[in-house]
């Protein structure tokens, strides 16, 4: 057994090997990117990619799949903070967080995510990547005060908005980061387009962070009036591991807002995890399932580490995964290794990540926001339909105008508010037609008839005009409510009253009780 083991280690360590630093090179810039958007310490997103790499991926069956900070966290996590007030309550929000979906796993709980219609998954994906986009607005101009954001782009119960400090924005651009964040949209884009395709092993993340570095040190040397100040670096402290703000038990009972803030938490970190994983299985050219609540329990441990000791929340995360799976990796072992690159980096490399500047990590951000909310997805959705688009529409909307998860609760209300009416629409077809001078009427039960169908059925069944032959067809119905059967038992003696030749077929007899 041992030399079998032994064999497919050595067999698939070459492929995970040059995945993993694949993964690194995209990881990296991202852990510091979403720190950046969080408003967190940078060495929270560095810990939250450690321990995703590492933690997770021991504990997880996916083989494929990487952990680690996940951009679409960003608006939550910053929210959180501001609300919360203080990074320890905040790292206590994501340590609960992590308990709550180490219990959805251990009560096999996973599968909750298959009733949220995707629709709203959509729409709350969009407006993610909406608010992602737009956070990124003042770094790529330069914009070096941390307090531009308060909370979402407007909270409508609130009346309070993101942009409170805008005349203030554009009092403090800088020449040098605008032409920075220009030239490196262009790289982006044509690397993207000609190149990337090309050298499939070098992520378009590591090229745009490289550029950044080289076009920053070129406007010191060459163009002093135009470098950038030190506040528009990363700051990785040298002594990181210090710098970590660990919560005191008593933080976790403080006030009910670190819960709602876990639940929400809770809540986007399990679907961006359960979507991912999913995503990343078909990928798999071995097709082996990842098991949804083993995921839980691996990603719920990573998280409650995390929390503790003062790392951002923990996903699956598709950019990431995507990166692996393209590159050849072939085990969990890859994803292993690209945190152990990780720790090496913030141990011997801080000097060197101190050379990025924040504008290009925005870059990267943008483009996630971006590819998070593409046109093109948009008007997909759009295409699909109205009973796709307009949950999805009201999604979108009510997050930007409240907070992600009262956004999200709007959208799914929303959706079964148009399932219920659709399916007070539906529940028969009927057909009508004349023969030998009396009126005849055709009804076909649908597949599945509820309570919800009582109104439209009654009304249907007390507008048939007296002489007529009424058929109700139950052949092709798994399920008829039984107010349903009661309805047409009530309608046997009105039809003789009403001399209605009726024909019931495949329709159960039931009992009905008289109201006195």
């Amino acid at each position: 057994m041992k030399r079998k083991v032994r064999y497919y280690f050595l067999k698939n360590a070459k492929h995970d090997f040059v995945a993993s630093i694949t993964v690194f090179f995209v990881a990296l810039p991202l852990c510091l990117g979403i720190s950046l958007a969080s408003g967190a310490p940078v060495y929270s997103g560095l810990m939250a990619g450690i321990l995703g790499g590492i933690i997770v991926s021991l504990i997880s069956q996916s083989q494929l799949s990487v952990s680690g900070p996940a951009a679409g966290l960003t608006a939550i996590c910053a929210t959180a903070i501001i609300q919360l007030g203080s990074f320890e309550y905040f790292f206590a929000a994501v340590a609960l967080a992590g308990l709550l979906q180490i219990l959805l796993g251990v009560f096999r709980l996973g599968g909750f995510t298959q009733f949220i219609p995707s629709s709203v998954i959509r729409g709350m994906l969009a407006a993610i990547g909406i608010i992602l986009i737009s956070k990124q607005i003042p770094l790529l101009i330069g914009y070096n005060k941390p307090d531009f954001w308060t909370k979402e782009l407007f909270n409508l119960f609130t009346f309070e908005n993101g942009f409170k400090n805008i005349s203030d924005l554009f009092q403090n651009i800088s020449t040098g980061v605008i032409l920075i964040s220009v030239l490196v949209m262009l790289l982006l884009y044509l690397w993207e387009k000609y190149i990337s395709a090309k050298i499939p092993y070098l992520p378009s993340s590591f090229i745009v962070v490289l550029e950044g570095v080289v076009l920053a040190f070129l406007l010191s040397k060459l163009f002093p009036s135009l470098q950038l100040i030190s506040s528009q670096f990363v700051t990785v402290p040298s002594d990181i591991f210090s710098k970590i703000e660990a919560p005191k038990l008593s933080s976790f009972f403080a006030y009910s807002a670190i819960w709602k803030n876990a639940v929400v938490i809770c809540f986007v970190a399990t679907l961006e995890t359960l979507l991912s994983v999913a995503a990343i299985d078909k990928l798999d050219p071995y097709n082996r399932i990842t098991p949804q609540n083993r995921e839980l329990v691996a990603q719920g441990t990573g998280n409650f580490i995390s929390g503790l000791v003062g790392g951002l929340p923990i996903t699956a995360v598709i950019v990431r995964s995507s990166a692996n799976a393209e590159a050849g990796a072939r085990t969990k072992f890859s994803s292993i290794l690209h945190g152990i690159w990780l720790v090496l980096a913030v141990v011997i490399a801080v000097p060197v990540i101190n050379l990025i500047p924040y504008c290009a990590l925005a870059v990267i951000l943008a483009r996630t926001g971006y590819n998070l909310a593409k046109p093109k997805m948009i008007l997909s959705v759009f295409k699909q339909g109205k009973e796709q688009f307009l949950p999805f529409a009201v999604t979108v909307i009510a997050v930007l105008l409240s907070d992600l998860l009262i956004g999200v609760l709007i959208g799914i209300a929303f959706a079964i508010y148009y399932l219920i009416v659709h399916t007070t629409r539906a529940g028969y077809t009927i057909r009508e037609y004349d023969l030998e001078g009396r009126k005849h009427f055709f009804i076909e039960l649908a597949l599945n008839v509820s309570f919800l169908n009582k109104k439209r059925i009654a009304e249907m069944l007390d507008r048939v005009p007296e002489d007529s032959v009424v058929e109700i067809i139950g052949s092709k119905s798994v399920y008829i409510d039984h107010d349903i059967l009661e309805i047409f038992q009530d309608f046997k003696s009105k039809a003789k009253d009403k001399d209605i030749h009726l024909i019931m077929k495949d329709i159960a007899v039931v009992e009905t009780m008289e109201l006195h």
